[in-house]
């Protein structure tokens, strides 16, 4: 099934959080919070300003982005857990290839 989003909205996939901290400890599951790092899976075509012109959302798919701990509505699409919130929700997009350079 494919899935459009309406408006300024995006459908995100959590980014599942680590196994084990920086010591080496493993996590268990009851104990991890859910991630608020996600991927943009489809996104709408954008809201509209008070005169109707259509103003397009900056994000794309492909795009990993930062959210609030309650932002979005899950819905589950084809057995997949899925967030959909409004672009207003997502905090930052994260620039994975400048972290990349950086450790190089």
């Amino acid at each position: 099934m494919s899935f459009r989003p309406l408006h300024d909205r995006v459908v995100v996939k959590r980014i599942d959080a680590e196994e084990k901290t920086a010591g080496g400890i493993i996590i268990p599951d009851t104990a991890k919070e859910k991630p608020s790092q996600g991927e943009i899976v489809a996104v709408g075509p954008g809201g509209r300003d008070e005169a109707g012109k259509l103003i397009p959302i900056d994000l794309k798919v492909g795009d990993r982005v930062l959210f609030g701990k309650w932002s979005g509505t899950e819905v589950k699409i084809d057995g997949q857990e899925l967030l959909i919130m409004k672009e207003s929700d997502i905090m930052g997009v994260l620039d994975v290839t400048a972290s990349k350079k950086k450790a190089a």
